[in-house]
């Protein structure tokens, strides 16, 4: 809920791909691998339906800039540091309430047949 009391609106986007040096082994800081981000950003768009103008909601083409930057950019070890860091750049956009990001690791290093990993997280602004 909003402030005001009013349900949020969703801003949803769905597989941001980036090729990225994160992991805990040297073999994935070295080679890259891919890895990739849903995010879903909970704002209430009504000013910007109203009004017709970009600068009343968030851009969904600047957040997925940002985001695909986090994901190619500097190295962590795990993918949950990696997903809390989407989250803060997300939550850095006024109007912004909350954020669901789930970051997906489809090469990540296991023994045994899998299709993805991911780590999923909601962070509030405030750090609520």
């Amino acid at each position: 809920m909003g402030p005001d009391g009013h349900e949020l609106d969703q801003i949803r986007l769905v597989g941001l791909r980036a090729t990225g040096h994160h992991g805990v082994y040297p073999h994935e800081r070295a080679e890259g691998q891919p890895f990739r981000a849903d995010v879903v950003l909970h704002l209430d768009t009504r000013a910007a339906a109203r009004t017709d103008e970009l600068a009343a909601t968030v851009s969904y083409a600047d957040v997925a800039e940002e985001v695909t930057a986090v994901l190619g950019g500097e190295p962590v070890d795990l993918v949950e540091t990696l997903a809390e860091r989407v989250a803060q750049v997300v939550l850095a956009h006024p109007g912004v309430r909350a954020v669901d990001v789930t970051v997906h690791k489809p090469r990540a290093p296991l023994t045994v047949p899998f299709d993805d990993v991911a780590v999923r997280i909601r962070r509030r602004e405030g750090g609520r």
